[in-house]
C-alpha cells in the first residue's frame, strides 16, 4: 500500500492503491517532500449504469417489454466503464418501477442518497446528471426538476464539500454547472411560475413577456450550519420590453459550487457569493444581479464574474459592479454572448500584497530575537543589583517574563512558517498554532500584569503585597489564563477540523472563528493598558502644569511624553494599531506601520525596558566596572 511506503523517494512519482473489496475504482497517490499526498480517489460504491438503465428504459425505450433488448442499447455513463454491481442487478429493475419513472426519477433517489459522498461517488454522480441532462431532458416536469435537484443536493452538501479536491477529473464542476443548467433550461413551467428548493440548490422559473413588470428572482439558502445567504436576480423592465413574444425565464442558484470551480486568477481570488445561473430569451442584453457576501470581513475589492463553459474559467468580461458594500455587491451583466450562463463575484484577500512587509516581518523579527536574548542576559547580569525593592523586582520580574514570552513566540512563529512552507504534516501544525497561541496570550497577559503592577505603585501607596503573594497572582495571570484560553480553544474547534486556517498555521477565522481566542483577550487587554497610561499621565502632569513657568511646563509635558513613549511597546499598545488595518485594509502605509511597530518590539523592549533604565544602566556600569577591576584592566 502506497500510504505504508514512508518515505517515498522521488517527488514527482505517481503510486496506485486499489480500493476495498466493498469499492471499486482506484487511489492514486503522488510523492511529495519524501510523503505519500493523495491526489484522487476513485474509489466508488454506486452502480452508476444500473441506476441510469432504471431511469432510462422507459424513457428512450417505452414500447419495449423485454429485459435484454433495451439495456444492449443504452449508452454506458461514468466514461464507457461497465457497472460494477452484482450480475443481474440492473436487470431485476427492467419491468418493475418503471412506470413511476415515467413521471419523474425517483426510484433512484433512495440508493443515491444512502451512498456516502465520496470523491468516488461525487464523480460518478455527476456523470449520471450529465448523461439525464443530455439524453432525458426533453419533458422536464416538476417531478423531474425535484429529483434531479435531490441528485444534485447530494454532492452540494457544505459538510462534503472538501471531498471535491480529490475528485479525479478536475473539470467535475464545471460539468456540473453545465449539466444542471441545460436541464433546468428545459423545465416546464405550471401556471405561469415554478420554485424547487433544496438546501443547496434553488431553482425558480417566472413566464415573461413585454407588457410585464422587472422581474425578479430572490433567493434564501443554506450555505453552512451557522447561516443562510441571500442572491437576487432582476431582469429590468425596459429589457422585456425587447421580447416579441411570451417566453420563460429560469434561474438557479448554488451556494457551494463556487468553493468547487477553480478561479484560475494571477492573484489570490476566491468566490465570495453564490452561483447563479440564468436561462433567458436571446433578445435580452442584460440582467442586475446581487450577491450576499459569504465572508463579510473581507473588504477588498469585489469583482463581477461570469463562467465561461467553453474556456471553464471565470471571466470579468460580461460583468461590472455597480454597487459594493460591506454585505453585497451589485452587478450588471451583458448576455450579448451566450456562453455566459453562470455568474458570481470573486475576491482577493484584502491584505496589500508588497515585498516590503516581507522584508520587515524578516528583518524586524531577526532583529527582536537578538534583542530579547541581550536584554534576557542583560536582566541576568544586573539582577541582584536592580532588585532591592519589592516594586522594582516585581518590575524586573514582568520584564524577563515579558521579554521570554515574545522570545519564544517569535521562534515558534518561525518553525510554523517552516511546517507550512514544508507541508510537514498536520499535526505538527496543530502543535506549532498551539504553542504560538499560548505564548502570544502570555505576552499580553504578562504586559497586562504589569499594567496592574503600575497603577498598584500610583494608586495604592500605602497598601504593601509580599513577593510570594505578587507570584503567584502574576503566574495565575501571565501563564495560568492563556494555558485555560488555548486548551479550551483546541479541544472546542479541533475535533470539528476547525482549529486551523487554510493556507497557514494560526487560528481559524471563516468557519469556527478560533481566532477570537486571540483577538477578544489582546484587545481587552490594550484597552486596560491603555488606561494605564492615561492615569500616569495625568499623575505625573498634573502636579506641574499651569503651577510654575513655562520652562517648568514645558520640563513636565517632556516628562508625560517619555513615560508615555517608555510604556507604550512594554504595555502592548502598538498592537493596536492593527485597528487602522481593520478599518482601512487596503492601506499598505497603516500595513508597513503595524509591521514596524510589532516586528521590532523586541527592540522596543531591549531599548525602553532595560537600556534607557536609569538603574539598569547603573548597574551595568559597576558590573563592568568591577569585572575590569577584577581581572586588572585598572
Amino acid at each position: 500500500a502506497c500510504i505504508n511506503v514512508i518515505p517515498c523517494q522521488d517527488n514527482g512519482a505517481i503510486c496506485i492503491q486499489p480500493c476495498s473489496p466493498s469499492f471499486h475504482g482506484e487511489t492514486s497517490f503522488v510523492c511529495e517532500d519524501r510523503k505519500w499526498q493523495m491526489l484522487s480517489d476513485a474509489c466508488a460504491s454506486l452502480d452508476i449504469q444500473s441506476l441510469f438503465e432504471r431511469i432510462s428504459q422507459s424513457e428512450l425505450f417505452p414500447c419495449s417489454g423485454g429485459h435484454g433488448a433495451a439495456g444492449e442499447h443504452l449508452p454506458f455513463v461514468g466514461g464507457g466503464k461497465l457497472g460494477h454491481g452484482k450480475p443481474g442487478d440492473g436487470a431485476k429493475h427492467f419491468g418493475t418501477g418503471n412506470h413511476s419513472c415515467q413521471a419523474d426519477f425517483s426510484c433512484i433517489i433512495p440508493d443515491i442518497l444512502s451512498s456516502p459522498a465520496i470523491p468516488g461517488n461525487i464523480a460518478d454522480i455527476v456523470e449520471l446528471l450529465k448523461k439525464i441532462s443530455l439524453l432525458l431532458s426533453e419533458n422536464v416536469t416538476r417531478g423531474k426538476m425535484q429529483s434531479y435537484s435531490r441528485i444534485a443536493n447530494h454532492i452540494l452538501n457544505s459538510s462534503i464539500i472538501s471531498n471535491w479536491a480529490f475528485v479525479k477529473d478536475r473539470n467535475a464542476g464545471s460539468i456540473l454547472l453545465d449539466s444542471v443548467n441545460l436541464f433546468a433550461g428545459k423545465l416546464l413551467l405550471r401556471n405561469g411560475s415554478e420554485s424547487i428548493q433544496e438546501p443547496f440548490i434553488a431553482t425558480k422559473g417566472y413566464s415573461i413577456h413585454r407588457n410585464t413588470s422587472a422581474k425578479s428572482f430572490d433567493f434564501s439558502m443554506e450555505f453552512n450550519s451557522t447561516g443562510n445567504i441571500t442572491g437576487h436576480v432582476v431582469i429590468p423592465e425596459d429589457e422585456l420590453l425587447r421580447l416579441p413574444r411570451a417566453s420563460k425565464a429560469i434561474s438557479v442558484a448554488f451556494p457551494t459550487l463556487g468553493a468547487v470551480l477553480e478561479t484560475n486568477q494571477p492573484d489570490p481570488a476566491f468566490v465570495n457569493g453564490m452561483v447563479l445561473s440564468v436561462s433567458l430569451p436571446e433578445e435580452l442584453q442584460k440582467i442586475f444581479l446581487t450577491f450576499e457576501k459569504l465572508n463579510k470581513l473581507e473588504q477588498a475589492g469585489a469583482r463581477c464574474v461570469g463562467w465561461h463553459s467553453a474556456e471553464r474559467r471565470w471571466d470579468p468580461g460580461p460583468c461590472e459592479v455597480r454597487a459594493h458594500s460591506g454585505t453585497a455587491v451589485v452587478c450588471v451583466c451583458a448576455l450579448r454572448r451566450r456562453a455566459y450562463r453562470s455568474f458570481s463575484i470573486l475576491m482577493a484577500p484584502a491584505v496589500p500584497r508588497s515585498p516590503v512587509l516581507g522584508y520587515i516581518t524578516q528583518l524586524g523579527l531577526g532583529l527582536s530575537i537578538l534583542s530579547l536574548v541581550i536584554c534576557l542576559l542583560i536582566e541576568a547580569v544586573v539582577w541582584h543589583h536592580v532588585t532591592k525593592t519589592e516594586i522594582t523586582y516585581m518590575r524586573h520580574f514582568c520584564l524577563v517574563n515579558i521579554a521570554a514570552s515574545l522570545l519564544i513566540a517569535d521562534v515558534v512563529f518561525i518553525l510554523a512558517a517552516i511546517v507550512h512552507n514544508t507541508a510537514l504534516n498536520y499535526q505538527l501544525c496543530v502543535a506549532a498554532t498551539f504553542f504560538l497561541h499560548f505564548f502570544y496570550l502570555a505576552l499580553f497577559f504578562w504586559m497586562f500584569t504589569l499594567g496592574l503592577l503600575i497603577l498598584y505603585g500610583l494608586l495604592l501607596i500605602f497598601f504593601k503585597i509580599t513577593r510570594s503573594v505578587f507570584l503567584a497572582a502574576a503566574f495565575c495571570i501571565g501563564y495560568g489564563c492563556p494555558l485555560v484560553i488555548s486548551v479550551l480553544t483546541v479541544a472546542i474547534t479541533e475535533p470539528k477540523n476547525g482549529y486551523l486556517r487554510s493556507g497557514a498555521c494560526w487560528l481559524n477565522w471563516y468557519e469556527t472563528k478560533a481566532l477570537l481566542a486571540f483577538v477578544v483577550p489582546a484587545l481587552s487587554i490594550i484597552v486596560m493598558n491603555l488606561i494605564v497610561v492615561v492615569v500616569v499621565m495625568v499623575k505625573t502632569g498634573r502636579s506641574s502644569f499651569g503651577e510654575g513657568c513655562k520652562s517648568q511646563d514645558l520640563s513636565s509635558m517632556i516628562r508625560v511624553s517619555k513615560n508615555v513613549a517608555l510604556l507604550t511597546p512594554l504595555l502592548g499598545l502598538t498592537w493596536g494599531f492593527g485597528l487602522a488595518t481593520i478599518i482601512d485594509s487596503h492601506s499598505l502605509a497603516f500595513h508597513i506601520v503595524f509591521a514596524l511597530l510589532n516586528a521590532f518590539q523586541g527592540f522596543f523592549i531591549l531599548l525602553f525596558g532595560t537600556l534607557l533604565d536609569r538603574k539598569t544602566r547603573e548597574a551595568l556600569r559597576m558590573n563592568c566596572f568591577s569585572s575590569r577591576r577584577k581581572w586588572g584592566l585598572e
